[in-house]
């Protein structure tokens, strides 16, 4: 089946739109902040910039800590397209207020308006990702998030871009405030008006009674996802990439005059590096995954992120240090290049790092409270990221560690958290294991994958009793399966450890336990209720009187329920070369029991 192309979702009024508010947020965002940023790092002694960039760092943070969770009630409780329509129109006097702030040249009212900036974020945030699932289907996901994630990374460099080009004019008697102020104010009143295109999308908890205190209700949302280990901890795994992502970015000023000795136009090449590896990582996601909703490629981008720090870092401890240097001048120097790849790295692996997990959160939260769950999400970025700006505070000021050795610390610590993540969901490592195997060794083409029902109850055939099938199965199929197997099958320490850990327990048959303890017909019916993908390994060679009755019942179940039967052949292709062998699996309606 031909996979759709996630750019065509940009021709579609339900994500263009959203699209386009996306990258007017995160614009304006980012010209004020980086603008604010670049005059502290190169108007200011540097442990006075060190502190201040840090501080504006925390305080841009903070109010995702203090109304994230109220913002997701607000998003759950309303329709999403007024409410984003509402945050984007008050979005206007804030960035006007903003460039008020920088021709004063007053800190304090600059940082005040970082404060209402960020406010402005916090509530977009949880409705703009709780729309999505909305809108769109369930396959378009994973390149929608991918698509979202380049809005926001292009927003954020160019607006990073322009903040840092016309900080340079913000003196007395040039034109940078003006310049400044009549882009962020065009650019905020063009994304209300792409706001109001956005197509409606009703309240899925229209009942909802707002609780107006933080803390009761964050503990109370924190409770129901901690049931839920796949979302909870793609929360936590989210959380830590804007730790990483966040302290990559506000350093870069810093690293880009301290220990670089370049001028301002090398900041905006090391944040171009920086977005763009982001913004390409994300758009690789939806291939990699084949649209599917996969953790499978997580753990290839945290090693990504590991890899390329370390590579920054050593490749930053050898550079010699030179003065005000331009772009050429720059180039010129030994490691820049490496420089500039190991920036592009550490960004291309975090865009793979993070689309997935997003994805998960929504397709996998609660309906109801889908937009406070994303709201948590927001919430524990916050905490972390202030969290490591207070550390980089104490290491850069009082400990006076290099900016260098902060980024080869966070790349290992990196490494230690994906450890951790993954000895907490053994779930990415069973889907880095089939994605791993269905891409690479195996590399299963599907064929007919339109025949299974994006929702319903399904049953899947597979006559096939190698081990290799349900990875092959498991991994390639585009809804979530649970597996219907005999214990002899199960038995295999890679099917046992892929299916227990994988998020879905299998139904198995033919062991004294379940013949003694499991009535294995009702749970297959409670499964057809809750409208299931269940795949049945059956063994045609079997004839016992057991398994044909067995297998009648089990087709007078699908039968009963009219739920659509598919059988799944796996064959190999081979050519002349080994190396060119291909799996294929290919799906076709059954409409007789004799077709099995």
């Amino acid at each position: 089946m031909a996979r759709q192309n996630q750019f065509q979702l940009l021709g579609k009024r339900r994500f263009l739109p959203l699209f386009l508010t996306l990258i007017t947020v995160y614009f304006n965002n980012n010209i004020f902040r980086n603008a604010l940023l670049v005059i502290l790092a190169f108007q200011l002694a540097k442990n006075e910039a060190n502190t201040l960039i840090n501080l504006a760092t925390a305080l841009y943070l903070l109010p995702f800590f203090l109304f994230s969770i109220t913002a997701g009630q607000l998003a759950d409780r309303f329709d999403k397209s007024k409410f984003i329509r509402l945050i984007k129109l008050l979005e206007i006097p804030i960035v006007l207020l903003g460039a008020v702030a920088l021709y004063a040249n007053s800190k304090m009212l600059s940082f005040l308006v970082l404060f209402l900036l960020a406010t402005h974020e916090t509530f977009y945030g949880p409705a703009r990702y709780a729309v999505m699932p909305q809108h769109l289907k369930r396959k378009e996901l994973m390149g929608a998030n991918g698509l979202a994630q380049m809005a926001i990374f292009a927003g954020s460099l160019s607006g990073a871009i322009v903040g840092a080009l016309l900080a340079d004019f913000i003196k007395p008697g040039q034109h940078g405030v003006l310049y400044l102020s009549l882009v962020m104010s065009g650019i905020a009143v063009f994304g209300y008006l792409s706001s109001r295109a956005i197509p409606p999308a009703p309240p899925l908890s229209p009942r909802l009674k707002v609780n107006w205190n933080p803390v009761k209700q964050t503990l109370k949302i924190l409770q129901q996802t901690m049931k839920n280990p796949s979302v909870f901890y793609s929360i936590i795994a989210c959380s830590w990439f804007w730790l990483i992502s966040t302290t990559f970015i506000a350093q870069i000023p810093s690293f880009t005059k301290n220990t670089l000795g370049a001028s301002e136009p090398v900041v905006t090449l090391m944040i171009c590096c920086l977005t763009i590896g982001i913004s390409l990582g994300s758009l690789m996601c939806n291939t990699l995954s084949r649209g599917r909703i996969t953790l499978g490629i997580v753990p290839i981008g945290g090693l990504g992120i590991t890899l390329g720090g370390l590579g920054l870092g050593f490749s930053a401890l050898g550079f010699h240090t030179i003065s005000g240097a331009s772009i050429s001048e720059f180039m010129m120097s030994d490691n820049a290049v490496s420089i500039l790849l190991y920036t592009v790295l550490v960004g291309f692996s975090g865009g793979i790092f993070i689309v997935p997990l997003y994805t998960i959160i929504q397709d996998r939260a609660e309906k109801q409270i889908r937009g406070q769950i994303l709201a948590l999400n927001n919430m524990s970025y916050a905490l972390f990221v202030v969290i490591i700006s207070i550390v980089n505070i104490i290491l850069l000021d009082a400990a006076k560690i290099s900016i260098t050795q902060l980024i080869i610390f966070l790349a290992i610590l990196n490494l230690l958290a994906l450890i951790f993540i993954c000895f907490k969901l053994p779930e990415l490592l069973v889907h880095l294991t089939t994605w791993a195997y269905t891409n690479v060794v195996a590399r299963v083409q599907g064929e007919n994958l339109k025949l299974i029902p994006e929702q319903g109850a399904t049953l899947i055939i597979c006559t096939s009793m190698n081990y290799r099938a349900p990875l092959i199965l498991y991994e390639i199929i585009p809804r979530p399966v649970r597996f219907i197997l005999p214990q002899s099958l199960f038995n295999h320490k890679l099917i046992r450890f892929a299916l227990s850990k994988g998020g879905t327990q299998p139904i198995i048959y033919n062991s004294e336990k379940t013949e003694k303890n499991i009535n294995l017909l009702n749970e297959i019916e409670n499964a057809i209720k809750k409208e299931e993908l269940l795949c049945l390994f059956i063994d045609k060679q079997d004839h016992s009187s057991t398994t044909i009755k067995r297998r009648k019942q089990l087709w007078g179940i699908f039968r009963n329920q009219n739920a659509p039967i598919t059988q799944a052949l796996l064959q190999i292709k081979k050519t002349k070369s080994q190396l060119s062998r291909r799996t294929l699996l290919t799906l076709k309606n059954i409409y007789k029991e004799d077709d099995i």
